[in-house]
This record gives structure tokens, C-alpha cells and sequence, in this order.
């Protein structure tokens, strides 16, 4: 007899339906055609266990299991839970009609007990655009998987329950989840908050520009100066999320496998830190079985590297190009596989080895030459794609223990998310930009125009700084960024020297 189950086959953030097609008869031996990889091949035993605990029966004649379409890679362990379900009604010990309706996911172990899968979300958004009735999964992924409404999400915990819903003895109620409710709840809760950091008035002013405008930044300071404490806090000025922006956030997580137990909709923009040691494929993604990189964990959030010129080079330089497109390209022999990495870059580091070049207080003591070999470390063309270089000094005493309140997220938020508005206004009809960080340089000729004093403040200062050519287009983004958090319509002196200011690393002579 010929029994059909469906699951899914993820690729990307993106899935698609696979048919499970099995047929039990004449003869003997179990086989699976459809190109299953190493762990789709051993669910046979894992599906015999489970089966046989649960007071079924194997098949005790040829078994055929076909994994549909046969020409697209299937991989992973998620499929143990329709194959068996597929045999039971093969071999008519499974009487259901509803069976063809749901979508099924789910890796058994051999008492029959379900473990969770990776993908759940993007899986669930499938099932739904193809018009199942359902999806049948383990319960540790049925929260994340309610987040899409009109689809019966139906958590369970074994192989014998899935058998009770489906033949209706035991019918299992599906998970609701109010998708706004949570996701209207959770998206201001953040952890830190500026109000908590005393003085560094010039940081949180960059830190403010950067969020208002997408600029990338790098922040150079000694040990111990607040470096990261700032970063950490940048994402709680940032504007909220969109529903949209979460859901596309959340199906990235799902597919790494990082939402968890009882994973629900993420409502605040990630926050994402990798160790220095981190290699090139960890950080853009890829591997046998492409994942997704920290840079697309990071989408829609911020990516903190801390200590940049410790970084291996060649990790750095992979980032040029998701920088300048917002996505990362996987590419394999016989497909490729598009991440989205709409992040913004904070990064940090030391102005030289010892870390107290140019402080105020401690001498340096590296060698003549070293500071500048040091910031060799940093490419050119990764550094021109860095808008706010950002000097950061130690807090004095004073400062530390002042009782003064320093000004909260809330606000600095509010201004952004203004300046945020008259940029989407501005970029409304061009939908692939909607910050001025994004903007291609015949635009910055267009939007950024200054006049004749301008002109020459900005020629005296690249001439005076010894400021390079790739500083000029730079300037002029971080300046409309500033008039727009001052509600100009123009750019004026004050908001190009302001601008001016961000490019510590471009100055010559400034390492000495």
C-alpha cells in the first residue's frame, strides 16, 4: 500500500515542500531514494525503535521511502517523524485520512520521544502559503511556529500522540500565540540603558548620530574607557522593530537553531558579539550544511566586534561586500543561498598594543613605528566603509560619582526615530534605500549639497587634517544625519564641523 506524509526542506530562510512517499509490499529490505543524506539514511533505526516501543509494528517486507522532489538534497533528522507516521499507514496500522493534510517535522529517539528541529518558523510559513490544514511538530518548537496565524500548530511530545490527533482519539488543541500582543509587549524591554552611563556626552552623541543615520562605527580608546558598555546600549536607541523586520529577524534565528525552548517572535533589534578567534565562515556563514554567519544574526541589529585588529584579516575583509549590499551569497556547485545582513557595524579598539597611546594620564610604551602597524591591521577599504571614527577617553572620578542623571534611552530614542521618519520620506521612492548611510555617492551630490562657506571649511579642514579623499563623501552623509536630527532642511557649518570631528583615523600624523 502507498501512504503520503509531507515535511519541508530548508534553504536560506526559506522553505520548501518535500513529499514523503512510502510503499510497503512484496519482498524484503528497507530503502530511501530521493538523495537523503547521512542522517536522513539512519532514521531507519531510529523509526523501528520508536515504533516498536509504542506497541507498532515494522514492516517485515519491502519498504519503500522516497523523499520528493528527488534531485533536492535532503538533510538533517527532522524527517523521522512523517516516515514513520508514512510506514504506520503504508502498513495499515494507521487509519487517518487526515494524514495528507499536515505538514510533519520531528527527529525521534528510539522510546518514540520527539526532539526539537531547526527551521520551525520559515517551515510553518510554507505550510500555511500551501493550504495545510496543519502542522504537526515536537512541543519544544510549537510556540515559535504559532507566530504564524490561520495554521493549526500542533505541539506534541511523542509518536503516540501525533497518532492519537491524527485518528482523532486524543485530539491535542493547537498553540495560539497573539503575535502583537507579545511582540507590542517585549520590544522596549531592554536590559541597558544610557541613563546608566556617566558623562561620555561626545560618545552618546556619536552613538545617537549612528543610530539616526545607519552609520557604521568604530570607537578607539584605552582599556577600560566604556567601550562596550556603550556599544551594548545602541540598540536601545534604535528604533523598534517592524512586524516585519521581527518576523524576517526571527526566521534567521530559527534556522540556526538559536530561538531555543519555547522560542517566540523576537521584538528587539539582536545584539551580536564574536570572539576575536572566530573564523570567516562563522562570521558570513556556510559550512557542509550552509548556516547563517553572525552577520545575518546580526540583521536588522547591531554587530559589535570588540578589539578589531585582532580579528584575522581575512575575516575583516569578507565583510566588504555584505556591508554594501545587506545580504551574504553562500555558493555551492549545484545552488546558492542568499542571508540577509542589514546590520550595523560598531567596532572597537585599543589606539595601540600597550592601549594608552594618546592618554591622558599613562605614557605608551610601544616601540616607534608600532602604533601604525598596529592600525595597519584595519584595511583601507573596510575602514572607508566605516563612517564615525570616535575617540573615547577615560571618565574621571567626578564624572563616576556625580548624581547627576544622565539622560535616558527613551529620549535619545524618540529624536532618532524623527530623524528616522524625514529619511523614509526622503528615500520613499527608492525601496532598497531608507537611511543616509545607504546612500551611493550621485546621491550625496544631490541630497547633501553645501554652500560656498561649507565648501571652504571643508576644504580647509581636509586640507589642515590631511584628511583623505574617501573622508569627503563621509562627511557629507554624517552631516545631512545631523541637520535631520536638528530638523534642517539644509546642511549648515555647524553640522559639517560637528561631522568633521568623526574622522580621527583619516587625520594624518595621528598615529604618530
Amino acid at each position: 500500500m502507498l501512504a503520503k506524509t509531507y515535511g519541508n526542506a530548508v534553504f536560506g530562510v526559506e522553505a520548501s515542500t518535500i513529499t514523503i512517499e512510502v510503499n510497503v509490499g512484496q519482498g524484503t529490505k528497507f530503502f530511501m531514494v530521493g538523495l537523503p543524506d547521512s542522517a536522513v539514511k539512519e532514521s531507519e533505526q531510529r523509526v523501528e525503535s520508536a515504533i516498536k516501543n509504542h506497541g507498532f509494528k515494522m514492516p517485515r517486507q519491502k519498504v519503500v521511502v522516497n523523499l520528493a522532489p528527488a534531485d533536492i538534497r535532503k538533510e538533517g533528522s527532522a524527517y523521522d517523524l512523517p516516515i514513520a507516521l508514512g510506514i504506520l499507514k503504508a502498513s495499515e496500522q494507521l487509519s487517518s485520512e487526515d494524514l495528507e493534510k499536515y505538514v510533519i517535522m520531528g527527529e525521534l529517539a528510539l522510546d518514540g520521544g520527539l526532539r526539537p528541529i531547526k527551521g520551525a518558523l520559515p517551515i510553518a510559513i510554507e505550510a500555511r502559503k500551501n493550504g495545510f490544514k496543519g502542522f504537526i511538530l515536537p512541543m519544544e518548537n510549537a510556540s515559535e511556529a504559532a507566530i504564524v496565524d490561520e495554521l493549526d500548530v500542533v505541539g506534541v511530545e511523542n509518536i503516540e500522540q501525533a497518532i492519537h490527533h491524527l485518528e482523532g482519539t486524543e485530539v491535542i488543541q493547537p498553540m495560539k500565540y497573539d503575535t502583537r500582543d507579545v511582540f507590542y509587549h517585549e520590544m522596549d524591554n531592554y536590559a541597558s540603558d544610557f541613563a546608566d552611563v556617566q558623562g561620555q556626552e561626545n560618545i552618546k552623541r556619536a552613538m545617537e548620530i549612528a543610530a539616526a543615520g545607519g552609520h557604521n562605527v568604530i570607537m578607539i580608546g584605552p582599556p577600560g574607557a566604556g567601550k562596550t558598555m556603550l556599544a551594548k546600549r545602541l540598540p536601545s536607541i534604535l528604533p523598534p522593530l517592524s512586524l516585519h523586520e521581527a518576523l524576517e529577524t526571527t526566521k534567521i534565528h530559527s534556522v540556526a537553531g538559536k530561538l531555543g525552548a519555547n522560542g517566540k517572535l523576537i521584538a528587539q533589534r539582536p545584539f551580536r558579539q564574536p570572539h576575536h578567534t572566530i573564523s570567516d565562515a562563522a562570521l558570513v556563514g556556510g559550512g557542509g550544511i550552509p548556516q547563517p554567519g553572525e552577520i545575518s544574526l546580526a540583521n536588522n541589529g547591531v554587530l559589535f566586534l570588540d578589539e578589531l585588529p585582532e580579528f584575522q584579516r581575512s575575516v575583516l575583509e569578507v565583510m566588504r561586500q555584505p556591508l554594501e549590499e545587506r545580504k551574504v551569497t553562500i555558493s555551492r556547485a549545484k545552488f546558492s543561498i542568499d542571508y540577509p545582513s542589514n546590520f550595523m557595524l560598531i567596532a572597537s579598539m585599543n589606539p595601540c598594543p600597550c592601549g594608552y597611546y594618546n592618554h591622558p594620564e599613562k605614557e605608551c610604551v610601544c616601540a616607534p613605528g608600532v602604533v601604525q602597524r598596529y592600525l595597519n591591521k584595519i584595511s583601507g577599504p573596510l575602514l572607508d566603509r566605516i563612517d564615525l571614527h570616535v575617540e573615547v577617553t577615560p571618565v574621571s572620578f567626578d564624572q563616576m560619582t556625580s548624581e547627576r542623571k544622565a539622560e535616558p534611552s527613551t529620549e535619545i530614542r524618540q529624536r532618532v526615530i524623527e530623524a528616522r521618519a524625514i529619511q523614509e520620506k526622503r528615500f520613499e521612492e527608492n525601496a532598497e534605500i531608507f537611511n543616509n548611510a545607504m546612500m551611493n555617492s550621485n546621491m550625496v551630490k544631490d541630497i547633501c549639497p553645501i554652500n560656498s562657506a561649507g565648501k571652504t571649511l571643508l576644504k580647509t579642514a581636509m586640507e589642515r587634517l590631511g584628511l583623505s579623499a574617501r573622508a569627503y563623501d563621509r562627511i557629507l552623509k554624517v552631516s545631512r544625519t545631523i541637520a535631520d536630527l536638528a530638523g534642517a532642511e539644509s546642511i549648515s557649518i555647524e553640522h559639517l564641523a560637528e561631522a568633521i570631528q568623526y574622522r580621527s583615523l583619516d587625520r594624518e600624523g595621528w598615529a604618530g
